[in-house]
């Protein structure tokens, strides 16, 4: 495996690539390849933590796996015909089919200066707005909701209202899991303030309901119908701010206010007890400073706008909004999410948070950009675009870092689409994902440590994203692509930018122009920075207007909303229409704690394949039992000739006829385990966000006849069972199998599996009773591979097997011990991973607990380190703690 080269300098501030948080991070590079990652402690969004992902973030940083050339028909080729294709291909496609017949898929994983460039192509220079990014599948909900009620797209409030507030309500969020640095810090506040009180509104009960002292079990899309509910119970309870409402409002009159809240009603549409109810009502109209902080459970859904709606309608009527711990907070999924948003990244806005439906912004844009087109309408969402492309509107299609065959929803027909599109373009960092193997054209881009540029988190605050590694083969960034090909198109005076500072002064600039407090983004304090300046800026929040000094801001505590009457408007909003019941269970797809999106990065990492290696299916114990499915069985999920195969974790988590399955899980790392492959295209009919919580399906248990467990040096290419997954583990990779038919010859089996040539010699154990067969092979004092197989799932600890690439077998009784599937007396076997950042197993916990008598989280973490670097997985510290003290008073 090469490693990247390394910069000079010796310790680099930037910022983490995953979540909204924006997490500022230290890389210090130490010769020979190496790079250490911590927090950084002067970092406003994180003060020096980070979580699991972020920790680990050093492991994702080889090139193995990585495109480092360009090509054109898988062909590798130099960049001058590479982008000579790219430019003439569109140019020849828009001359022959139109404007409207190329498009743009893009991604929150690209940083400012890549977007802003992406969307000046597209629409002030290609003339459409068919560009649309896959935050389209996790915030644009937020996006719509808030253009309806602000009359911009503003995020009011800062994450220090999340520790200001005596009352924190998470709706449709498992902080704990996917911003998990966010999460300590409530958790730190909440133990400095014991009278804080959280509640969790979630169809599941996730590690964060377990630190809630109200969790509401809530139907899905239950959350409209229990915040109209709310509005109308803070309307006759006097839980209103009449002088707020009069002030700064219009449209509460449309609202239906009157009479007394039929509680009982409401108990039907959110599946909550009157109690639950009354008391969360009692909680939130008796508690000015509450913060109502949602995010996915909210947004990806068919009725997701107006849900964000009904939650807003709920601050503005009591006024809490804008001031010091109140306010409607949206937490966005992506790192630079909001970024994309300030640049009009969405094919339904405009650079700089202008509109592009308004023709005073359309000309201020295009005579700032000397475009020869401006767009005029709104392009193609995402399901639309993907829709476009598979009909045949669609011509050329260029997706830049992201991966649609998985992630968005009808992933096999986005699948097929892309196969069938006549031309695709994927800039990408890795040369095998389920897109970029089906793109004609595959361009080489910059990855996380070799990019420049900055992105913006939830609290709008722009932080820089810095080099430390240099370019390796002939990798570029990717606004130094999307040029290069717009000057290619025609386009060179316009685009004619030498660094990413040059593109961010640009953005600033627009930001200001005609602006004078009319719209809400507004950085042209930051237009005329020096390279110097760019390359030394700290973490700013926005807005920054010229002349103005840097300073915490949050909007509309007095009003000054961007409507055309300056006030906010209250929206009405309406109850959800529910899918046909044409599936026994309903799922659930989201993200778990150790791995992103489609694990482009993170299945890179060890460390973060412990915790949970297999795709899975979270099942409710009485429908695990009506189904005859134990826990760890394999089922399948779906119906029809593709249905998932994931292993099945038995757990009162999910409420009884529901489902929950994680979105990671690709073609690269399982045989069939595309979650979004199952959920229909069903969306919200104003922000065209995906249904991804809510799909129909069919379960049922997999009629496995033989099992399998492989560890190997080498990455298997050769995969072909019924069932497969395999995961990173240090020195190589673990592989679970499962066939639906008997096998016959095992050891052709593994030789093929392991790659193994017919010579290789074989350590061989045969169980002749039970058929269970076992093989190792070993070169030198190390092992190659492990093959375990047998009629019943195979009983090898597999957190022990992880650890033996790395082990030396110097003499013959060490290596039949590998054989023998589990460690020695002498070595305790640590059992499942907890915590991923110390590789601390649930065996040591329970030790720390029942023999060291360590009754707390902290003097679990005191004796194992678990829970003590991000504490991720203090929640589930805490489970394992009160699980042992039951046992113990029984």
């Amino acid at each position: 495996m090469d490693a990247p080269s390394i910069e000079s300098s010796p310790t680099v501030k930037t910022t983490c690539p995953y979540c909204g948080v924006g997490c500022g991070v230290l890389a210090t590079t130490e010769g020979k390849g190496k790079v250490t990652i911590k927090g950084d402690p002067d970092h406003p969004a994180n003060f020096g933590r980070l979580c699991s992902k972020g920790t680990a973030l050093a492991e994702t940083l080889d090139l193995d796996g990585r495109l480092l050339h360009p090509e054109v028909g898988n062909r590798r080729v130099f960049w001058d015909a590479a982008l000579d294709t790219v430019a003439q291909t569109f140019n020849e496609t828009i001359a022959r089919y139109g404007r409207e017949s190329v498009a743009f898929y893009v991604s929150g994983q690209l940083l400012t200066e890549d977007y802003y460039v992406a969307n000046k192509l597209m629409k002030g220079f290609i003339g459409s707005a068919n560009i649309d990014t896959n935050s389209r599948l996790c915030m644009a909900s937020t996006v719509a909701g808030h253009m309806r009620a602000f009359g911009s797209d503003t995020v009011p409030g800062t994450y220090e209202d999340l520790e200001i507030a005596d009352l924190v309500v998470l709706v449709g969020s498992n902080l704990a899991w996917c911003h998990p640095v966010l999460f300590q810090r409530l958790m730190a506040a909440r133990e400095a303030k014991p009278d804080m009180r959280i509640v969790v509104i979630d169809p599941r009960r996730t590690v964060t309901a377990d630190a809630a002292d109200l969790y509401l079990a809530i139907n899905s899309d239950g959350d409209g119908a229990l915040f109209a509910g709310l509005m109308k119970w803070l309307s006759v309870r006097g839980g209103l701010n009449e002088s707020y409402i009069e002030k700064y409002t219009e449209g509460f009159s449309t609202l239906e206010t009157d009479g007394a809240v039929d509680l009982e009603q409401v108990s039907v549409e959110t599946g909550l007890s009157v109690h639950e109810i009354e008391s969360f009502y009692g909680l939130f109209s008796n508690t000015e400073k509450t913060v109502t902080v949602f995010s996915q459970g909210v947004n990806q859904s068919a009725c997701g706008t107006d849900k964000v709606n009904a939650i807003v309608n709920c601050h503005l009527a009591t006024g809490r909004i804008g001031k010091p711990g109140q306010g409607p907070f949206s937490v966005t999924g992506q790192p630079n999410a909001m970024g994309g948003r300030e640049v009009g990244g969405l094919a339904t806005m405009l650079a700089a948070h202008m509109s592009l439906t308004n023709q005073t912004h359309q000309k201020i844009v295009q005579q700032f950009w000397q475009s020869p087109f401006i767009a005029q309408k709104p392009g193609l969402k995402a399901v639309d675009m993907f829709d476009a492309v598979a009909d045949g509107r669609i011509k050329a299609l260029w997706i830049m870092a992201t991966n649609p065959v998985d992630s968005m929803p009808d992933a096999d027909r986005v699948q097929e689409a892309i196969k069938t599109c006549p031309f695709v373009v994927v800039s990408d960092v890795m040369a095998e994902t389920d897109t970029v193997r089906h793109a004609q054209v595959k361009l080489p881009a910059a990855a996380w440590g070799e990019k420049d540029g900055t992105v913006t988190n939830s609290e709008r605050r722009i932080s820089r994203q810095r080099r430390f590694l240099s370019l390796p083969g002939g990798v570029r960034p990717d606004w130094w692509i999307i040029t290069e090909v717009a000057r290619r198109m025609g386009f060179e005076t316009a685009f004619a930018y030498e660094s990413a500072a040059d593109i961010f002064a640009e953005h600033a600039q627009l930001s200001g122009l005609a602006n004078n407090g009319t719209r809400d983004f507004d950085i042209s304090g930051l237009s005329e920075l020096t390279r110097e300046d760019y390359d030394a800026l700290s973490p700013t929040q926005w807005p920054m207007q010229r002349g103005a000094s840097p300073q915490e801001r949050r909007f509309f505590g007095e009003g000054g909303y961007f409507t055309e009457s300056g006030r906010a408007k209250f929206v009405k909003t309406e109850a959800p229409t529910h899918q046909a019941d044409n599936g026994d269970f309903i799922l659930n797809t989201g993200r778990i704690r150790d791995q992103w999106h489609t694990m482009t990065r993170t299945g890179k990492s060890a460390k973060l394949s412990t915790h949970l290696s297999e795709p899975f299916v979270e099942i409710h114990p009485v429908d695990a039992d009506r189904l005859d499915i134990d826990d760890a069985d394999l089922v399948e999920v779906g119906s029809g000739d593709a249905p998932i195969i994931a292993r099945a974790l038995v757990s009162p988590r999910t409420m009884r006829g529901t489902l929950f399955m994680p979105m990671h899980w690709t073609d690269q790392f399982a045989s069939a385990a595309r979650a979004d492959s199952l959920v229909p295209s069903r969306r919200d009919p104003l922000s065209g966000q995906p249904a991804l919580k809510c799909a129909r399906v069919s379960l049922k248990k997999f009629p496995a006849k033989t099992y399998g467990y492989a560890i190997t040096r080498q990455k298997p290419d050769d995969l072909h069972s019924a069932y497969w997954a395999q995961s990173k583990i240090p020195g190589g990779w673990q592989v679970e199998l499962a066939w639906d038919r008997q096998q016959e010859n095992w050891e052709t089996e593994a030789r093929k599996l392991l790659s193994l040539p017919p010579d290789t010699e074989l350590l061989t154990y045969l169980d002749r009773l039970t058929g269970s067969v076992r093989y190792a092979a070993f070169e030198g004092d190390r092992l190659f591979a492990l093959f375990c197989a047998g009629k019943a799932p195979v009983s090898v600890s597999r957190s022990w097997a992880a650890g033996l690439l790395n082990e030396r077998f110097e003499n013959p009784s060490q290596r039949f011990q590998v054989l023998a599937g589990r460690a020695g007396a002498d070595t305790p076997d640590k059992g499942a991973v907890i915590c991923s950042c110390h590789g601390v197993g649930v065996n040591q916990i329970t030790e720390a607990i029942v023999r060291k008598r360590c009754l707390s989280v902290d003097a679990i973490g005191g004796a194992t380190g678990a829970g003590t670097n991000c504490g991720s997985c203090r929640a589930e510290l805490r489970t394992l703690l009160e699980g042992s003290h039951l046992e113990a008073a029984e």
